[in-house]
């Protein structure tokens, strides 16, 4: 069994990601109606592929598409807390966010039976208390932070964070974190969109992508005793044309390389009791 493994994840956020932006007219939140589209051509290849994922749906999408997320669970992937909104948590209320955190996972819970193992924010962008509340909430993991390119660790809490001072680290928690980052994630390879005081150009060649993605593997194969890489993918990026074909190589290139597959859940679970590299 491999000791380097994968974790293809799905960030289903559909429209929801276009209304935190402002952007609530017929032609964006379309854009993000394709996603539920792409949801079924994305489970087609998984299970051509014979592999599993972990997918994290915001609530508001839960409800929108409640019959998509009941197939991603009934096809054997996860499915994890992506907040209610997909306003970042850095933008609310420390109440607003809890709410938005218990009121997903109980929408999560009335498709799968049980709250999500894990969570992860909005824009990857967590408030002060966000692993607070997810502790007191009863989460595994999170999935937010860049730490680590392949390697999960425990997250910190209570850190202090000055202008001109030193940072002050605080106290290491119990929450496991599953690092991710931009370089493995589709939306700023592939997403042209256009704000009022900013421009994400984005329209890669898709090959040239793929290498990137496959590069990231092949450095931690190379360089790491075992790793788990974490990719980030949206239905509404990855499924269109050329981009499914991006994922589609991602899986046959991990596959010739020997790559492990793994949930996300699962992987948490098995570094949160020790049990390491996991098995898929």
């Amino acid at each position: 069994m491999s000791k380097h493994l994968v974790c293809l994840s799905f960030d289903f956020d559909a429209m929801s990601g276009m209304v935190a932006r402002g952007l609530k007219t017929p032609t964006p939140v379309s854009r993000g109606e394709f996603g539920a589209v792409a949801v079924d051509r994305i489970l087609r290849t998984l299970a051509a592929a014979d592999v599993p994922s972990s997918w994290f749906v915001p609530g508001t999408v839960i409800k929108t598409y409640p019959d998509h997320c009941r197939r991603v669970f009934e096809a054997g992937h996860e499915i994890g807390n992506h907040g209610w909104t997909h306003v970042p948590p850095a933008n609310l209320s420390p109440e607003k966010e809890e709410e938005g955190l218990v009121r997903t996972n109980e929408a999560i819970a009335e498709i799968t039976g049980a709250p999500a193992a894990g969570y992860r924010s909005p824009s990857w962008d967590l408030s002060p208390v966000t692993v607070d509340l997810l502790l007191r909430q009863g989460f595994l993991y999170d999935s937010s932070m860049m730490g680590h390119d392949c390697q999960p660790y425990f997250a910190r809490r209570g850190d202090v964070v000055s202008d001109e001072e030193p940072i002050e680290f605080g106290e290491t928690t119990g929450l496991v974190e599953l690092p991710v980052s931009w370089s493995v994630d589709d939306f700023p390879h592939f997403e042209y969109l256009r704000m009022p005081t900013s421009l994400a150009p984005g329209l890669a060649n898709y090959r040239l992508v793929l290498e990137n993605f496959l590069a990231d593997y092949d450095y931690m194969a190379r360089t790491e005793e075992w790793g788990a890489l974490i990719y980030t993918f949206h239905p509404f990026v990855v499924g269109r044309g050329h981009r499914m074909m991006l994922l589609e190589g991602l899986i046959a290139g991990l596959k010739e390389r020997g790559a492990g597959f793994i949930r996300m859940d699962e992987l948490a679970r098995a570094f949160a009791a020790g049990e390491l590299p996991p098995t898929p």
